[in-house]
């Protein structure tokens, strides 16, 4: 059988998952690399890959888009890694510079800040830009709350907005898998978040950052009827953006 191509990302909210795929047999059905998650998206868009564990924001730019297995990125409330950081408080905010590496959490940055804080702002991707605030994800916003005025973390503002849980990223493909190998793929994801402590064993430790916390608590990996009620309505608030 011709191998599977899949991308997913190289940030610490993966690693159960890759732990559960790098020790199970699904590795020799593939060829995995490991991106940002903005390349992530562009491949699996592109059909670079066959699957991936993608933003969510790019589902709708992928042709025949399957989501695949009972896992994802998600949380149930605050993630601790996904921020709007900000010099004045959401209601203030005027300029909002959004992040290179994302997708999801720039469109949801937006849609927070126009449909549930009210605010008509304008973006930049220019890094070197003067704005009110910034998007940041992933580890480089470990430690970094303390170091800006306000910092939002984004599952918890969706949360106060909608009620419900946030789902960051997902394996999509964009064609017909195997069963059997969902199963098994499915089977290695399930096994690595049983791995947890292990995984986060092998993690450099972060004096600023409770990575424990992260990985057992704050991270939700189950992909739920909630949460995919939850992407349903984040896509529909994108498309009126």
């Amino acid at each position: 059988m011709e191998k599977i191509k899949i991308s997913a990302v190289a940030y610490t909210n993966t690693k159960a998952f890759i732990y559960g795929i790098e020790n199970s047999a699904v590795l020799e059905q593939i060829n995995l690399s490991l991106d940002i998650p903005s390349d992530c998206a562009a491949k699996v868009i592109d059909g670079t890959v066959d699957m991936g564990l993608m933003p969510v924001a790019g589902i709708p730019f992928v042709n025949d888009a399957h989501i695949l297995t009972d896992y994802c990125i998600g949380s149930v409330g605050a993630v601790n890694s996904v921020f709007i950081f900000s010099d004045v408080p959401a209601t203030e905010i005027k300029t909002l510079k959004l992040d290179p590496q994302s997708r999801t959490s720039n469109n949801l940055a937006q849609v927070l800040l126009k449909f549930y804080f009210k605010r008509d702002i304008s973006v930049t991707t220019d890094q070197d830009a003067e704005t009110d605030a910034i998007v940041l994800i992933g580890d480089r916003t470990f430690g970094k709350k303390d170091d800006y005025n306000f910092a939002y973390d984004m599952g918890e503002e969706w949360m106060n907005f909608t009620g419900l849980p946030f789902v960051y990223a997902a394996w999509v493909a964009n064609k017909a898998i195997p069963e059997s190998f969902i199963t098994d793929f499915n089977a290695a994801l399930k096994m690595g978040l049983a791995n947890r402590a292990t995984v986060i064993r092998s993690l450099p430790v972060n004096p600023l950052f409770d990575v424990d916390d992260y990985l057992m608590n704050k991270l939700d990996f189950e992909l739920t009827d909630k949460k995919r009620e939850a992407l349903n309505l984040f896509l529909s608030y994108i498309s009126q953006l």
